[in-house]
Order: C-alpha cells, then structure tokens, then sequence
C-alpha cells in the first residue's frame, strides 16, 4: 500500500512539472508572437507616415525624384516583408532611404520650418523609439522562450511537441548606429 501511495505521489508529481512545463512554453510561445506584433503596428506606423513625409518633402525638392523612389520602395519592401529576417533586412533599407531623405531635406531652409514637415518628424521619431523599444522587448522575450526550449527539462517537452526556436529581429552592423534625424 505505501509502494503504491509513493509511486502515486510521483505520477501526480510529474504530471504536474509535465503540465507547468508545457503550460510555460505555450506561455513564452505566446508572448513572442505578441512581442512580434507590436514591432508589426510599429513598422506598420512608421510606413503609413513616410508617405506623408515623402509628400512634404516633394513639394519643396521636385527635382530628387530616385530619392523618393527609393523610399517607397523600401516602404514596400517593409509593407511585403513575411519573416523576421526578410522585416529586418526591409527595415535596414528603409532606415537607410530615411537617412537620405533627411539629407535632402536638410538643403531646404523652409521646409525645415514647415509645420507639417516638423510634425511628421516628431511622430517619426517617436515611432523610431518605439520600434526600438519594441524590439527590444521582442528580443528578450525570444531569449526566455530560446533558453526554455534548449534548458533541460523543458527541451524535452520542447522537442517531443516540436516548439521551435524563434529567430531574434537583429540589425546589421553597418545599421547600429542611430539615425540623426535632425535639423
């Protein structure tokens, strides 16, 4: 009878790490895909004000038409991306389209008091936090559910139910430093 209570005892036991274990990595799961998205409605906002932008500076700089096709097709690079790889590779193109655009701008005394070009600036940097910030988080969240997956007992759950390891939103070298978006 005790035999039988002890081995009871273990059964609920594993059942239960078993349950927690799964539950957690449903959990980190989860948060990763959420941490994924709002990069998404970030990514999302920076693309819907650079039409904007981009019709701000037009008016006042007609004649650098490659540096608007370049920025809209960057936009659209963003806007098509499917992966986080494909996301962040668009992202670097478009930092870097922003990056000239700006320079354009800057040879143009008047738009830089523009009242509308100023306030789409201000919304672009703080969607520029944001996106920062959101990937950052982003970031952490897939380093808990990566170190979850590869983590002894949990990746023996995370193999047997085929979890997979979420791929980090990461930036190439040349990128690390910060867009100066100022006048």
């Amino acid at each position: 009878m005790l035999i039988e209570l002890i081995i009871l005892i273990i059964i609920i036991l594993v059942v239960i790490v078993f349950v927690y274990l799964y539950n957690s990595l449903i959990q980190l799961r989860n948060r990763v895909k959420n941490a994924w998205s709002q990069i998404d409605v970030q990514l999302n906002r920076r693309a819907d004000l650079i039409p904007n932008l981009v019709e701000t500076v037009k008016g006042y700089a007609k004649h650098e038409k490659t540096v608007f096709e370049k920025v809209t097709e960057a936009r659209s690079g963003l806007m098509n991306a499917k992966t986080v790889q494909e996301t962040a590779e668009a992202n670097n193109m478009l930092t870097d389209t922003l990056k000239s655009l700006f320079a354009v701008a800057e040879n143009y005394p008047e738009l830089k008091a523009n009242e509308n070009f100023l306030k789409l600036q201000s919304q672009l940097e703080e969607t520029e936090n944001k996106i920062a910030y959101s990937r950052q988080f982003y970031n952490d969240t897939v380093l808990m559910y990566n170190n979850k997956c590869q983590m002894f007992p949990s990746n023996l759950l995370a193999n047997s139910f085929n979890f997979k390891e979420a791929e980090f939103f990461e930036i190439e070298e040349t990128k690390r430093e910060v867009p100066k978006v100022e006048f």
